[in-house]
């Protein structure tokens, strides 16, 4: 989401609510618009359920850890390319335009997954839906603040925010609904489809935003629309202030030399602001969140929650405490200040990625015994390497499943903690078991399994108001004005590329090393990501464009965050 969601406070969101019967027309825009944000979060959120419902019918998939983490991170990989094409086409086609292209991906992406019939359709509907994703996260929030009044701009920004993470939520109830459903994940990718025709229905009715029409030299047009948007008493100022901001616009743009990346390191300013921009962003996906909101599900499998109900009912919690926490933040960023919101937040995850780490470790090392009594209960269903094991009376739940993809575990029909059956991996197996909750592929049955869901909840509960939204906020206010743009742009590429290697490694790193280690090292990279924060990024609550731009010019190390910096004196010149 290039230039991220801006703060707005409770004034604000009281002036947002009187536009209802005030000018309906601009929440009008304002939503249309936002089904955009609400489609991103819910194309990214919906393969963590539907993805245990894939393993199911394309055994592939189940066996191979590269396949599930490839259909996740296929989508990453077209945003990637989507948010760099996006920028293009917003400034040469507009940003309407962009938002009907984004729309056009999601509905086709959504087809194309809902059909498929091998691994492969599956990842081409990925990238579609990526390449929308990409698209959207600048589109949306760029079409509205353009096409918002001043006093509540920020506030309508911040509903494409709630809407990403209300998307995300909404894909769990979705995918909740559909898990008795034949098809259960064809419906679940399929009906993204619905709000994609919703939102071109309802962008072909708006006009394009006002802003791009005077850039474009179509003032009467940018006018019309105005009016519109202003009560009669104001709209002749904005009018006017709007001509003046796109002019002087065009002039730097004719009389500025072409902007390289060379000179923007050479930037003092510049470059301190890139440490702090992109540093935030590339460490808000290294601490792990995005393995979380895509494999909250598999993640409540291996902390021994076997039935894929459960999995994702579990897991719609986690996502709703997400969106929950997007509308913390608006009420905390301002009254805290950003560095020590992101503190909090990032101390926080420390403790529960602690808590998850031990949980893991004993859920991992104290699981139920292999019993050969109860294995030969299932003729010829065996473990093939149980049955060729040198000593199969060490054998636990864990090494079973470890031994190989083609192993599976039936819990004792007594009590899930007594010793169980080593079968193979297959759909007779888990019939024969004769209950899913009794039937474990990916964790084992655990007393301590609840523990993992509170380490869950506590991680989101922390992470979301603060370095779920502190990291746009920064990036959108720290860049010189002249620079902002590829500036913004080369952060949120940062973090598509960091989402993207943290996806496509996280399944492969449970398999390799376990899932405690696993967070372990989300674990060091958290308590670097603070010392981070200590030194590289400034305070910036309160201060306006121009004087954060001179903090960073004279900037020094300090250690007293806590403490308010002295506010530079303003010259002013007779």
């Amino acid at each position: 989401m290039e230039g991220g969601v801006p703060e707005a406070d409770v004034s604000a969101f009281r002036e947002c609510l009187s536009l209802s019967w005030k000018n309906p027309y601009v929440l009008q825009l304002a939503f249309s618009a936002g089904i955009g944000g609400l489609l991103f979060g819910y194309d990214t959120g919906v393969i963590s359920g539907a993805l245990l419902y894939i393993r199911d019918d394309f055994k592939a998939v189940d066996k191979e850890t590269w396949l599930q983490e490839a259909i996740v991170s296929m989508a990453l990989a077209g945003a990637i390319v989507g948010a760099a094409v996006g920028g293009w086409i917003n400034d040469k086609y507009g940003r309407k335009k962009a938002i009907l292209l984004a729309d056009f991906l999601f509905f086709v992406g959504s087809v194309i997954m809902a059909a498929a019939n091998s691994p492969a359709m599956l990842l081409v509907g990925r990238v579609f839906v990526g390449l929308g994703v990409g698209m959207a996260s600048m589109a949306s929030p760029l079409y509205i603040s353009e096409a918002s009044p001043t006093r509540v701009r920020g506030a309508l920004v911040s509903l494409n925010g709630f809407l990403i993470t209300g998307g995300q939520f909404l894909s769990y109830v979705i995918n909740l609904a559909f898990t008795k459903a034949p098809g259960t994940w064809r419906w679940m990718l399929g009906v993204a489809a619905a709000p994609a025709l919703i939102q071109i229905a309802l962008m072909l009715m708006l006009p394009e935003s006002p802003r791009w029409l005077f850039r474009k030299g179509k003032d009467e047009e940018g006018k019309a629309i105005l009016r519109k948007i202003y009560p009669p008493n104001e709209v002749e100022d904005e009018i006017n202030t709007l001509k003046e901001s796109i002019e002087v616009e065009i002039r730097e743009a004719e009389s500025s030399e072409k902007v390289s990346i060379l000179k923007l390191v050479k930037t003092k300013t510049v470059r301190r602001g890139l440490y702090a921009g992109m540093g935030l962003q590339i460490f808000q996906q290294f601490v792990g969140i995005n393995t979380v909101m895509y494999y909250s599900p598999t993640i409540v499998q291996l902390a021994g929650y076997a039935k894929n109900q459960t999995a994702l009912l579990l897991s719609l919690v986690i996502a709703g405490l997400n969106a929950f926490g997007s509308i913390l933040s608006i009420y905390f960023i301002d009254r805290t200040g950003r560095k020590k919101l992101l503190l909090v937040s990032l101390s926080g995850v420390v403790l529960s990625l602690v808590v998850l780490t031990v949980v893991f470790h004993e859920t991992t090392t104290h699981t139920p015994m292999v019993s050969s009594i109860e294995t030969s209960h299932y003729n010829n269903m065996t473990c093939p390497d149980y049955s060729s094991a040198v000593n199969p009376s060490s054998w636990d739940c864990m090494k079973c499943l470890a031994s190989s993809p083609e192993c599976g575990f039936c819990a004792s029909s007594a009590n899930k903690l007594l010793p169980g059956a080593c079968l193979i991996s297959n759909d007779t197996s888990k019939d024969l078991c004769g209950s899913e909750e009794r039937w474990y592929t990916r964790g084992c049955p655990s007393k301590n399994g609840w523990l993992a869901l509170i380490g869950l909840a506590l991680y989101i509960i922390f992470f979301s108001p603060g370095m779920g939204t502190v990291p746009w906020v920064v990036n959108s206010e720290i860049y010189p004005l002249r620079y902002r743009g590829i500036c913004g742009g080369m952060a949120s590429t940062s973090n598509w590329v960091s989402n993207l290697i943290v996806a496509q490694s996280f399944l492969s790193l449970t398999d390799a090393i376990g899932t405690s280690f696993t967070f372990m090292i989300f674990i060091f990279i958290t308590i670097a990501a603070i010392i981070f924060v200590i030194i590289f990024v400034p305070e910036t609550k309160g201060l306006p464009m121009e004087e954060v731009e001179a903090m960073l010019e004279g900037r020094t190390l300090n250690f007293k965050f806590w403490q308010r910096r002295p506010q530079p004196q303003v010259v002013v010149k007779q």
